[in-house]
Parts: C-alpha cells; sequence; structure tokens
C-alpha cells in the first residue's frame, strides 16, 4: 500500500502552483527528484559510493545549470545567485573527492549528470529571458531540496565518516543556496 501511495504521489508534483505530471526519474534519491519523492525517501541512507555518485552528479549539474545562468539570466540578482552556486559547488566537488579518497577503499568522484539532469539542462538551454529566470529557479529550488535531503541523510547515518563530515558540512550551504533561490522566486509583495 506504501508503494501504490508513494508511487502515485511521486507522478503528482505541485510545481509554481500547478498542478504537472513528472515524467522524470523517480529515484528516491535522484538530484532532480520531485519534493514526494524526497520526502518518501528520508529513511533511505546512501552507501558511500552511493552518496560520492550522486553528490558528484548533483555538484555538477549545479556548477552546469549555474555557468549557464551566468550568462542568461536577465535578473541581476540570479546571475550573482548562479556564480555563488557555480563556486560553491566546484568547492564541493573538491572537498567530496578529498573526502572520497579517505574511504576504505578509496572512492573516485566521476561526476556525470544523470537522464534528468540531463533533460533539465536542455530545458534550461532552449528557455529565454525571465523565462529562463523562472525555469532555473525552479530547477535550483528542486535540485537543492534533493540535496539537502541527502546530505542530511548521509550525515546523520551514512557508513563512511570522512564523508559525513563533506555531507554535513555541504548541507549547510545547501540550505543557503535553497533559501535564496525560494526568496528569489518568490512573488512579489502585494502593493
Amino acid at each position: 500500500m506504501r508503494l501504490i501511495i508513494g508511487t502515485a504521489a511521486a507522478f503528482l508534483t505541485v510545481s509554481c502552483g500547478e498542478m504537472t505530471t513528472n515524467t522524470t526519474n523517480l529515484s528516491p534519491d535522484n538530484a532532480l527528484g520531485d519534493n514526494v519523492a524526497a520526502s518518501n525517501a528520508a529513511a533511505v541512507v546512501p552507501t558511500a559510493a552511493e552518496y560520492v555518485t550522486k553528490a558528484g552528479g548533483s555538484d555538477l549539474y549545479e556548477i552546469e545549470s549555474s555557468a549557464l545562468a551566468a550568462e542568461k539570466a536577465t535578473n541581476p540578482e540570479i546571475r550573482a545567485l548562479a556564480v555563488m552556486i557555480r563556486s560553491d559547488h566546484q568547492r564541493s566537488t573538491e572537498q567530496l573527492t578529498a573526502a572520497a579518497g579517505q574511504a576504505q577503499p578509496p572512492l573516485t568522484v566521476t561526476p556525470a549528470l544523470d537522464a534528468a539532469q540531463q533533460t533539465e539542462m536542455e530545458v534550461l538551454r532552449s528557455a529565454t529571458g525571465p523565462a529562463f529566470d523562472q525555469e532555473y529557479l525552479r530547477q535550483q529550488i528542486v535540485a537543492h531540496e534533493a540535496a539537502l535531503a541527502r546530505a542530511e541523510r548521509y550525515a546523520q547515518s551514512g557508513d563512511n565518516e570522512a564523508l559525513r563530515q563533506h555531507a554535513s558540512a555541504v548541507a549547510t550551504t545547501v540550505r543557503q543556496h535553497l533559501e535564496r533561490a525560494r526568496a528569489l522566486n518568490a512573488p512579489p509583495p502585494a502593493e
């Protein structure tokens, strides 16, 4: 019953106030997975290798999407957010690589975009003007919610101390990015 409810809920997500059908990878630990899948996966703790793969892919997506936003965003505050996100996730990848090297056996970080991230990048590449700004913020909110859930889970219950420390440290940064993206995405106050 829980699987049916979780699966059904994962197909419907609320995005920007509209009901949309989710056709992305519904893996509970997908970096771009919807909020429902992230919530249902709260009890699932990735292995060290899974954490490294997902965190590395998430960092790469943030770096690439934010490089694009630094060029294409029309709102200077969104461009500034993109520059910060790109820099912070480059640093996160360096720290992840160091932490993964301490694992026994050592793990290699080879960041790659998954299919959902590749699709989201295509959507960003095709968007222009204010529509780009809205799409970038939407994607950042979804991606950072999933990344925060994954980092907090691993920091609390992960199977490798160095990676738990990385997850704990990166959670603070991811939370800051999420809060800023949400603030920029909020409708202007009514006059």
